[in-house]
């Protein structure tokens, strides 16, 4: 499976890795540690509470539902994105994750808006393969929101632009969508 993914991020120009335990354990820690700095910053942990909606039953088109946001993990080794920016166990559920995760690191060999590009096309394969295969993905982009972090994430000449955790687990409940858009006037 790794290595068709590869090959679905391969067909638009980026590359998907898949690191060994200690390089794992080190984009782990670096993940943890863009997490820490997003809840720390108070303009961008005020701004993830206002994605989230405060009456989980209210009928809105925009914000994510209390019940999107999934359980964070209670021994805290995988540091998955905590919206509430409040860390508080009692906030959200916690249950127990994998030992040994599976994550990938999707690169491309320069960071010009081509590349952004094709880093979003080549996210979008892997996600719609590994869906279709059974497997659950989960983006862990807390690093990617701080340059010096993010360029911490390769060793090599490439430029990462998202880790991705992959794995078997159960489906998460749907999220609304907006209608969609029309350009034609008055419509």
């Amino acid at each position: 499976m790794r290595v068709e993914l590869a090959e679905a991020a391969g067909a638009e120009g980026a590359w998907l890795r898949f690191p060994e335990q200690g390089e794992t354990r080190r984009l782990l820690a670096l993940t943890a540690d863009g997490e820490q700095r997003n809840r720390l910053d108070t303009n961008r942990s005020t701004e993830s509470r206002r994605w989230i909606r405060a009456d989980p039953y209210a009928q809105a088109d925009t914000g994510l539902p209390w019940a999107a946001l999934g359980p964070q993990d209670a021994r805290e080794r995988l540091p998955m994105r905590d919206f509430t920016a409040r860390r508080r166990r009692d906030r959200l559920p916690a249950r127990v994750y994998e030992t040994t995760p599976v994550i990938a690191v999707l690169t491309t060999e320069h960071d010009r808006r081509i590349d952004w590009l094709r880093a979003g096309q080549a996210l979008e394969n892997v996600i719609l393969l590994a869906t279709a295969h059974g497997l659950r993905a989960s983006l862990l982009h807390q690093a990617m929101e701080w340059p010096d972090l993010c360029d911490s994430v390769t060793r090599g000449p490439d430029h990462a632009h998202m880790l991705v955790r992959l794995g078997y687990g159960p489906e998460g409940p749907a999220t609304p969508r907006r209608a969609a858009w029309s350009s034609t006037p008055g419509r």
